[in-house]
């Protein structure tokens, strides 16, 4: 399949517009509006951002988000403007945005996935390096024995298939992105959408919690066709990467990962986003729920229940505790991740509004749960 990861999970590596022109076709007519009619506690409370694709909140109301593509970090204490924290030169993205003991962790990705760094500023503002992703994944590569691309094709099928798809089969390659961090008890767990995998920082030392199983679609008739497959793959399975993009600790210490396909996310080859729970110990992973879009962040509340921005759905969606289902609950346009806080979730919406010659237009909002 075309991979087009890297417009949403991967986003270092493609531009605004070319995200813009994924997304377009993509937005409702419902979402279209909703920011210019909004009710007091939903106004932004930043706006004019340049792609704010990872968001967290620190004490007595201070946000903390990312602009990704234009390399920097912002910091909103309450009743002020925001203002740079960290930045990265041209070419650079920081994201990956976490706060944990007043120490803020975020990461910073260069070229095309070989450069991927976690960085911590702590309480005295001293800017410090953490790990390397990179070197780290250049000697573990974490999914290098996983089969990605049609399961049991034959060599005459493979010889059929369109240049645009790429190998018919590959093992996961040398890729790095760090696009989510969380931290808690002396760790640091990261969501590589690079690597597909969910590591864990300790100290200086990187280690890989869970590589995360691929996503998985049968190549019906239609999906054939709607794509330009031949007819020998019908009835093959086709196993996408699984990208993760936000890992957050849930109850009992548990880690809840979001994650995306490598692939198309337009529903032509099936709704494959997902939200597992992975045991840090063990890394044992259970999927919790499915039928996602474009899930790029998620939040957990005490009791399980899970919120989930679906950046192409143009919605916040909703998997209640115990259940698979996810349901919507909120349409906003464009929402890139959520944090729940003082009995309200916070979004980063319209992540994607703007581009070359256009004023930026991503924001931060709140929403009340109830």
């Amino acid at each position: 399949m075309l991979l087009i990861r890297r417009c949403a999970a991967v986003a270092g590596a493609a531009s605004v517009t070319a995200c813009a022109l994924v997304a377009g076709s993509l937005l409702s007519p419902v979402a279209a509006g909703t920011s210019a009619g909004d009710p007091p506690a939903t106004r932004p409370v930043v706006h004019g951002l340049t792609t704010p694709l990872s968001l967290a909140l620190g004490e007595g109301g201070t946000v903390y988000v990312s602009q990704n593509f234009a390399g920097q970090l912002m910091r909103r204490l309450p009743g002020k403007k925001a203002q740079v924290i960290a930045s990265v030169a041209r070419g650079g993205e920081i994201g990956a945005v976490s706060v944990h003991d007043q120490e803020v962790t975020y990461a910073v990705s260069r070229g095309h996935n070989e450069v991927g760094k976690i960085r911590r500023i702590d309480a005295e503002g001293r800017d410090r390096g953490v790990a390397d992703l990179g070197k780290y994944e250049r000697r573990n590569n974490p999914d290098a024995d996983v089969s990605y691309g049609f399961q049991g094709i034959t060599k005459r099928c493979a010889a059929k298939l369109p240049q645009q798809v790429g190998p018919a089969t590959h093992s996961g390659v040398v890729e790095t992105h760090p696009y989510a961090t969380t931290s808690a008890a002396g760790v640091t767990y990261v969501a590589d959408a690079g690597a597909n995998a969910v590591l864990a920082i300790t100290g200086r030392t990187v280690s890989t919690v869970a590589v995360l199983p691929p996503a998985v679609s049968e190549i019906t008739r239609a999906r054939a066709k709607s794509i330009g497959l031949p007819r020998c793959t019908v009835g093959l399975d086709y196993h996408f990467e699984a990208v993760p993009t936000d890992v957050e600790i849930g109850p009992e210490g548990q880690l809840y990962v979001s994650s995306l396909p490598g692939g198309p996310e337009d529903g032509s080859v099936g709704r494959l986003g997902s939200v597992y729970v992975v045991d840090p110990v063990t890394g044992d992973t259970d999927r919790v729920a499915k039928g996602l879009v474009s899930a790029t962040g998620l939040a957990v509340d005490d009791e399980g229940t899970i919120y989930v921005a679906e950046l192409f759905r143009n919605r916040i969606s909703r998997v209640m505790a115990g259940s698979p289902k996810a349901e919507s609950w909120r349409e906003v346009v464009m929402p890139g991740d959520v944090e729940l806080s003082g009995g309200r979730l916070w979004a980063t919406t319209d992540v994607l509004v703007g581009g070359p010659g256009q004023k930026p237009g991503g924001k931060v909002r709140s929403f009340p749960l109830r």
